[in-house]
């Protein structure tokens, strides 16, 4: 389980990127790089980082399903994800 601080930081830091969004194509459009350094690090999108939706875990995250592979095989196995069965050959 991640710390409740970092996922803040997170929602935090994606509220940022889609405040400055249209300042920042804006800005890119025009070539104004020197203005478009003064908006804050965080407004990055390249900073934002993808994490499990339950547990908050950073690592092994599967983008199709927004959860991390560790919660994944759980829900899988458990039948909790329709669409989804374990593979046998």
């Amino acid at each position: 389980m991640a710390k409740e601080s970092i996922k803040a930081r997170e929602i935090k830091r994606q509220k940022l990127v889609n405040k400055y969004a249209a300042k920042r194509a804006l800005l890119k459009e025009s070539g104004n790089y020197i203005e478009l350094q003064k908006l804050p690090k965080n407004a990055s999108p390249v900073r934002l980082h993808n994490r499990c939706k339950l547990t908050g875990r950073p690592k092994g995250y599967m983008r199709q399903f927004g959860i991390s592979r560790i919660n994944f095989r759980e829900m899988a196995l458990a039948g909790l994800i329709p669409g989804v069965r374990k593979a046998s050959w």
